[in-house]
């Protein structure tokens, strides 16, 4: 069971990124999960929200997956039927606060994460989409698996910059 602080604290990462890293504030169609991660992470046993706490017990980062394919708009066409829900495991939120960066915390949450899609055994694929201008969002997720969307270089206009990746599944 989640400790309510450590979900306070999952919120605060979630939202500090989405103000300081994406430049977009809190947008209800993009982020209601970060105001409801039981809802969206802990009421369903295929989903799932990791949280890393420091000496101090503070939350510094967070990763979460869900069974929630992408959907189609925003994302292009071809990367929704790629990626149905129910079948994909979606990696989401995975948010290191920046004094916390560079020490593998992500990769060691996103290695969890995997090892929970595979135990789930219903996942076909693994997905997850990235904005380029975080800083070093897109070259970590490239060491983790493979681009089968670059919206800047394959739509019209640049679609909405994202970059959209495969990750292999353990065992597969």
């Amino acid at each position: 069971m989640a400790r309510a602080d450590d979900l306070d604290g999952a919120r605060s990462v979630m939202l500090d990124t989405v103000y300081r890293d994406f430049g977009t504030g809190y947008v209800p169609r993009w982020h209601r999960d970060i105001i409801d991660p039981e809802g969206a992470y802990l009421a369903s046993p295929r989903h799932t929200l990791l949280v890393a706490v420091d000496e101090r017990d503070d939350v510094v980062a967070t990763a979460a997956l869900d069974s929630r394919g992408p959907e189609a708009p925003p994302n292009p066409l071809r990367v929704a039927a790629r990626f149905p829900s129910g079948k994909t495991a979606q990696l989401r939120r995975v948010y290191v606060r920046p004094e916390h960066r560079r020490r593998g915390l992500a990769r060691r949450l996103v290695g969890r994460l995997l090892e929970f899609a595979a135990a789930d055994g219903g996942y076909a694929a693994v997905y997850l989409h990235t904005d380029p201008s975080v800083p070093g969002a897109e070259s970590f997720w490239r060491s983790l698996g493979t681009v089968v969307c670059d919206e800047r270089a394959e739509e019209p206009d640049g679609g909405q910059g994202i970059v959209h990746f495969e990750i292999p599944m353990p065992g597969r």
